[in-house]
């Protein structure tokens, strides 16, 4: 019973995944995908997470860690570009 709904857990997170990708690319304005984008993340540390629980170890913990890290610094990063237009700013000083 368990099993089977883990197995429906990881169908519905393939969805939402999928969704989001369609938003990404399609989506109307950049923040709209930017969202988009951070929702991928999530969604996918949380499906890493349930495969986890089904194979019942914990070798993936490092991996959603490091997903988990790059999705929020992605998210930082683009959120970033939209309000200055640059991520990096360089500081002459002439």
């Amino acid at each position: 019973m368990v099993q089977g709904m883990l197995t429906a857990a990881l169908v519905f997170y393939g969805i939402a995944i999928a969704i989001s990708v369609l938003r990404v690319i399609i989506g109307p304005s950049l923040p709209d995908r930017i969202v988009a984008l951070d929702m991928v993340g999530v969604t996918l540390v949380s499906s890493i997470a349930v495969v986890s629980v089904m194979l019942t170890t914990t070798a993936f913990l490092e991996v959603i860690l490091i997903i988990a890290i790059l999705a929020f610094i992605s998210t930082i990063a683009f959120s970033k570009y939209i309000e200055r237009g640059d991520i990096i700013e360089y500081r002459r000083d002439d």
